[in-house]
């Protein structure tokens, strides 16, 4: 079957993780400004549906063509991405909530418990070093990082939010670890490649998911804590934004979904916050952050079909090796 089907990368799991985070920003919309609440439930439609594609897929893959998965489970980079596998269960277990909870509460337990697994173990192969420093890219956020908050979230929503302090305290700091390790590498090693400069857009998303499950996990109502990191998410976009024409050497491809994520969590820790009315900051901010992720997301939904109807969205199989190379 591997001759005939052609298998996403792990890193595809971003495109369910965009859409999904982009239909709970809009969930949290249409609650402050009375926007039509079909939007939201459309969005997550499409992102619960690309997230079962590519579930089936991925189990695809490791029953018919082991070799190619075995390979991206063993590379410095592309295995981090497995990690958004159990994020966007938990996600999609989010936006199934409102809907049918029994099956909610079990896709939300099962990504939990596959998050905190695969964060364990992949996080346990790191601490023995022998890595090339190159590969230190911020991919290395989304086993601990995205997991623990995601999971922060989710178990927040399941009524349990004492057990997602304890995924929160998880995911603050794993990323100020990794932070300093990142911000090391892009100072002081060679820059990224150019095929890698697209992964700098998860930059923008532990600062960012991180304010949406302390939100969560704590009820809170805009403390110095969540502003600061609003705040530090929002110096990260700007940064990023200055980086965008070397980021831009990279032509477009399903890489740039990293951004989505970030992008999408910023505006939804704004909106909650205005939502509660007592900050001018987050009132001013939240439709212009709001209006720039839909914008974003946009072009990164349009890009990708175009993509996709070219027959161009896969990335190309691997050059096979030769048998000077095998030797």
């Amino acid at each position: 079957m591997a001759r005939f089907i052609r298998f996403p990368p792990a890193s595809f799991f971003g495109i369910a993780l965009g859409l999904l985070a982009f239909g709970l920003l809009w969930r949290a919309a249409e609650r402050l400004w009375q926007l039509p609440q079909a939007i939201s439930e459309i969005i997550l439609a499409i992102g619960g549906a690309v997230w079962v594609l590519l579930i089936l897929l991925f189990a695809g893959k490791w029953l018919f063509a082991r070799t190619e998965a075995r390979a991206e489970f063993a590379d410095a980079i592309q295995c981090c991405f497995i990690g958004l596998a159990p994020v966007t269960t938990m996600l999609s277990a989010l936006a199934l909530l409102p809907y049918a909870h029994d099956i909610a509460v079990a896709l939300a337990l099962l990504g939990a418990i596959g998050a905190i697994v695969f964060a364990v173990y992949r996080s346990g192969g790191l601490w023995r070093g022998d890595r090339d420093l190159g590969t230190a890219t911020a991919v290395l956020y989304l086993p601990t990082v995205a997991g623990s908050f995601v999971t922060a979230s989710t178990l927040a929503a399941l009524g349990w939010p004492d057990w997602g302090q304890l995924a929160f305290g998880g995911g603050v700091f794993s990323w100020l670890a990794l932070e300093s390790v990142l911000v090391n590498r892009l100072l002081h090693a060679p820059a990224l490649a150019a095929r890698l400069r697209p992964t700098l857009g998860i930059q923008l998303a532990p600062p960012a998911v991180g304010a949406v499950a302390y939100l969560n996990v704590t009820g809170s109502h805009g403390d110095v804590l969540v502003m600061a990191m609003i705040g530090y998410a929002i110096l990260q976009g700007l940064i990023l934004l200055r980086l965008l024409p070397w980021i831009l050497a990279q032509p477009f491809s399903a890489g740039y979904w990293g951004f989505s994520f970030g992008v999408a969590a910023l505006p939804t820790a704004v909106i909650r916050l205005a939502g509660e009315g007592g900050s001018q900051p987050m009132q001013i901010l939240a439709p212009v952050l709001f209006a720039a992720a839909n914008i974003v997301i946009g072009i990164l939904a349009i890009g990708s079909l175009y993509l996709l109807l070219r027959g161009k969205l896969l990335p190309p199989p691997p050059a096979p090796q030769t048998t000077a190379a095998k030797v």
